[in-house]
């Protein structure tokens, strides 16, 4: 048992499951301090400047002034915090967006290393195989229908 759990451990590590979750943890990391900074540096500086220069993260809604005895809170104030549902909002959009266009290119470029047709771009293996099968099937089943006919 305890052998076999190893075995199995060390299939998945081999196999590259273990380095493909590995990179995409690093790459997402990375991709995360792009996004954050494209919101808090690029796009919410132009969206306080139209709102006259409030601070979207301090934006809150309060329900309850805090009550001060000797310069310290007696009663905590309580409060809604939207400011920072905007910038999660303005977060999730940035990101929304930027993984639709990286998938849009991929699958663009994808379809042309699929594409039998296209020199330009080298065809995995896999693909020519399938397309030779499908003319020689392509073939067989026109010299068939000519048989057929006859």
């Amino acid at each position: 048992m305890k052998f076999k759990l190893l075995q199995e451990f060390k299939d998945f590590a081999v196999k590259g499951n273990m380095i493909d979750i590995a990179i995409g943890v690093i790459i997402g990391t990375a991709f995360n301090k792009v996004v954050n900074v494209l919101v808090k540096e690029v796009l919410m500086p132009p969206l306080t400047l139209m709102t006259d220069g409030a601070n979207w993260e301090n934006k809150k809604f309060v329900l309850r002034e805090a009550v001060l005895a000797d310069g310290k809170p007696k009663i905590e104030e309580i409060a809604i915090g939207y400011g920072k549902l905007i910038e999660a909002g303005v977060d999730f959009l940035v990101i929304a967006l930027t993984v639709f266009l990286v998938v849009k290119v991929m699958n663009k470029m994808k379809q042309k290393a699929d594409d039998p047709k296209n020199k330009t771009v080298a065809t995995p293996k896999n693909i020519e195989l399938m397309n030779k099968t499908n003319e020689l099937l392509e073939k067989q089943n026109t010299f068939l229908m000519k048989l057929l006919d006859k």
